[in-house]
């Protein structure tokens, strides 16, 4: 008897619906699996007997062929275990299949038949629902994250026992709503960290403010203990709140790395990622033999902090070049082609020389070749891409003592809003959302300078020798800076800020 089961693989960031056909013959007998299935799907076979064995099943001593089509597109990992077991009772007519082929079935087995979570589950249930699935039944770990779709019904089961009873005998599994509005109401604006934390580094604050009002690129230079670290920390929570779409979009890519919890359903804060020094080039820009989100994906809509920059490979930090322009990541693979989206915040930091301190600072211990060495693990087109330098200043012992309260991010994050707004309604007409992605004909278009203006900007490319993308860089700033004064024109006050923020460029650096 042929029986067709639904099961669904990711490409991408985004799912398609597997057919998994199972026919058993009773002429003859042998296990076939067909249809570019990983070593991960070959295995099943064994988890599968176990599983129904110790249900009290078995797989029958037929000749048993399952193929999974479409058989040109090659299927990964254990989801699928569940999907061939209820195929194969279904197809020896141990078990009733009459309503089997308006599910999406998916979910790893262990011998005991448990059920265990699977990665991708957003991206399937969007494609379950897009298609006219009338459900989709999954491990229980990953139900929250299913219930997120609506118009599609969403059980989650602990054991195999309970699908061949709801299939079998009309058994009902529970099923699992969310409202996925409200609960991205009540947690979109919950965060661990707050500015008011942060003691004394008032330009800094001004700095990040500046990007995040923005969605500006910034570094932070300073000597360790200055608070570089913890002012990255808390830029999440100064950023605009996700959008519905954006926590759908971040979600999802979270899914396909298996990064959602089971307590989790839809990501409502901006993701910070914070990927360790030793990463890497896959892992920061993504791929790998089954191409996977790297740190750049799955910080889109949200920030990655590369802490002390010049200590990554120089190799790793050059891949983020195109990323950094294109916000998108391009995998290409002899038979296939995935783009993974990287519109993402950057903020680095690093120290100011080896010795961790300023070359004007009397306790700098580096020789000149020695700062110089260090300078250049940053490459200048690198450094092209930071919109913003800040040096961050040690902390005096009077700032640190000081009992009273900084600025909550909460009335920095009121401005911050502010000025995203006035972008907003700037940029209907464009594809594009704040000052940071602003091209060429947006620049000519909305950053027009007075004669004062002009002169001062010419001064500043000729004595710091800046490239064309620096003199951008500076006029995008500055749009930012006059939007969080709600300006509509540039001013020398904004050039002249903005200038400020090319710390990087200046002589002093080139010692």
């Amino acid at each position: 008897m042929l029986v067709k089961i639904y099961g669904s693989a990711i490409h991408g960031v985004s799912a398609q619906t597997i057919t998994i056909e199972v026919n058993v013959d009773t002429a003859g007998v042998g296990y076939h699996l067909v249809g570019l299935p990983d070593n991960a799907i070959k295995e099943s076979s064994y988890r599968i007997s176990a599983a129904l064995k110790n249900q009290g099943f078995k797989i029958p001593g037929k000749k048993i062929t399952i193929n999974m089509a479409p058989a040109d597109l090659r299927k990964e990992g254990s989801a699928y275990d569940l999907s061939i077991a209820i195929g194969i009772l279904a197809a020896s007519q141990l078990i009733q299949a009459e309503n089997i082929s308006e599910y999406i079935i998916m979910g790893e087995l262990s011998l005991d038949g448990g059920l265990l979570p699977i990665k991708g589950v957003l991206p399937i249930a969007i494609k379950a629902r897009e298609e006219g699935f009338k459900g989709i039944i999954l491990p229980k770990q990953n139900i929250r994250e299913a219930a997120i779709v609506d118009q599609l019904e969403v059980y989650g089961v602990g054991n195999i026992k309970e699908v061949i009873d709801f299939f079998n005998e009309g058994v009902p599994l529970e099923r699992t709503e969310i409202d996925t509005r409200k609960e991205f109401q009540e947690s979109m604006t919950t965060f661990s960290y707050d500015f008011s934390e942060v003691k004394g580094q008032e330009t800094a604050k001004r700095a990040m403010e500046v990007a995040a009002a923005g969605g500006h690129n910034i570094i932070l230079i300073g000597p360790p203990g200055s608070g570089k670290t913890m002012l990255a920390k808390r830029v999440p929570s100064i950023l605009p709140p996700l959008t519905l779409k954006e926590a759908l979009e971040t979600t999802k890519i979270h899914s396909v790395a298996g990064k959602i919890g089971a307590e989790t359903s839809l990501m409502t804060v901006r993701p910070f990622r914070s990927p360790h020094h030793t990463i890497s080039d896959v892992a920061l820009v993504g791929g790998g033999s089954y191409p996977q989100p790297g740190e750049i994906s799955l910080a889109h809509n949200g920030v990655l902090f590369l802490d002390e920059m010049p200590e990554f490979k120089r190799t790793v930090l050059e891949v983020m070049r195109q990323p950094l322009e294109d916000r998108e990541v391009t995998i290409s693979r002899a038979k296939f082609t995935v783009n993974y989206p990287a519109s993402f915040m950057l903020i680095a930091s690093m120290n100011p020389s080896p010795s961790g301190y300023f070359p004007d600072d009397p306790n700098n211990t580096s020789s000149q070749m020695e700062m110089q060495r260090y300078m250049n693990k940053l490459s200048g087109p690198l450094l092209d891409r930071i919109d913003i330098h800040i040096e961050v200043q040690k902390v005096e012992f009077e700032q640190l003592a000081d009992k009273r309260k900084g600025e909550t991010s909460d009335e920095i994050r009121r401005r911050v809003l502010n000025a995203r707004n006035i972008q907003q309604e700037r940029y209907l007409q464009y594809d594009i959302h704040y000052n940071a992605q602003m091209g060429p004909k947006e620049i000519e278009k909305f950053c027009g300078l007075n004669e004062d203006s002009l002169q001062l900007i010419k001064t500043a490319m000729e004595k710091l020798n800046l490239s064309a993308r620096a003199y951008d860089r500076i006029l995008k700033v500055a749009r930012t800076i006059a939007d969080l004064e709600a300006a509509d024109n540039l001013s020398t006050a904004h050039i002249s800020e903005a200038i400020q923020y090319r710390s990087l460029d200046r002589d002093f650096w080139s010692v």
